[in-house]
C-alpha cells in the first residue's frame, strides 16, 4: 500500500488518507480481505499522529470500505457491489458538471453536447 501526503493540499490528512485507500481498495490493487497496515504503525510511516490514521480508518470502515477485527487489524472488506456503483455514479456526476461549464464557456449548446457524448458512445461500442 502507497500513500502520500500532500502537506500543501487543502485537504485534511486524514481525508487524503482515506482517499488513497478508497482508491486503490475500488482499483482493486488492494485485494479483499488483505490486511492493512495498523493504525500506529502507519501512522509512524507518514510521521503522523496515530489520531489521524485513526479516524481515517473509523471512516472507511463506516463507509463498508474496510472491517476491524479486535485485536487482529483492519481488513479490506469485500466489494459490495452497490457501493462501488454509487461510487462511480459520483464520479461521473462530477465529469457531467464539469463538462457543462466547460460546454458554457464554449457557447455549445445542449444538442452540441448530446452529439458529443453520443460519438463518444459509438466510438466505444
Amino acid at each position: 500500500m502507497n500513500i502520500l501526503i500532500d502537506n500543501k493540499s487543502g485537504a485534511p490528512i486524514y481525508d487524503q488518507i482515506y482517499s488513497q485507500i478508497k482508491s486503490q481498495i475500488i482499483s482493486g490493487a488492494l485485494k479483499e480481505d488483505e490486511m492493512l497496515p495498523s493504525i500506529r504503525g502507519l501512522a509512524k510511516d507518514l510521521h503522523i499522529s496515530f489520531i489521524t490514521t485513526k479516524r481515517a480508518y473509523e471512516e472507511l470502515e463506516k463507509d463498508g470500505f474496510i472491517y476491524t477485527l479486535p485485536g487482529k487489524g483492519c481488513y479490506i472488506a469485500p466489494k459490495n457491489v452497490e457501493l462501488l456503483r454509487e461510487e462511480n455514479l459520483k464520479k461521473i456526476e462530477k465529469h457531467i458538471d464539469e463538462i457543462v461549464r466547460l460546454a458554457a464557456t464554449c457557447n455549445l449548446s445542449k444538442q452540441d453536447i448530446i452529439e458529443m457524448v453520443n460519438f463518444s458512445l459509438e466510438e466505444q461500442g
